[in-house]
């Protein structure tokens, strides 16, 4: 695999995860993950502002799409969302299979 493809592929691993974490939060809560979890004060949203961190790549782009075609704002708007959204994936990506590769040498996986 060359390098394009082993950042393509740590972006991927973060996108997934940030999709399924919000998945789960739906399944959970029977509502959509958003930022305004960070303005709540109560246990759960602790716990919401974790799985926040961890989905906010989807939530981004979810809101950034919802604005191009509800609020029709302008095309660099989704760009520069997308930007990071991608940036966002990819550290969390690296954060994953760094786990995961640590667990593997350590005899877990």
């Amino acid at each position: 695999m060359g390098t394009v493809g082993l950042y393509a592929y740590t972006i991927a691993v973060g996108f997934v995860a940030a999709g399924l974490i919000g998945s789960i939060y739906q399944l959970i809560t029977s509502r959509q993950i958003a930022f305004e979890l960070l303005f709540q004060h109560s246990r759960p949203a602790i716990i919401g502002v974790a799985a926040l961190v961890m989905a906010g790549p989807a939530v981004i782009m979810r809101n950034a799409i919802r604005g191009r075609l509800v609020e029709n704002r302008p095309g660099h708007w989704l760009a520069l969302s997308t930007a990071l959204s991608v940036g966002w994936s990819f550290l969390q990506g690296v954060f994953i299979l760094s786990i995961l590769v640590s667990a593997r040498s350590a005899g877990f996986v």
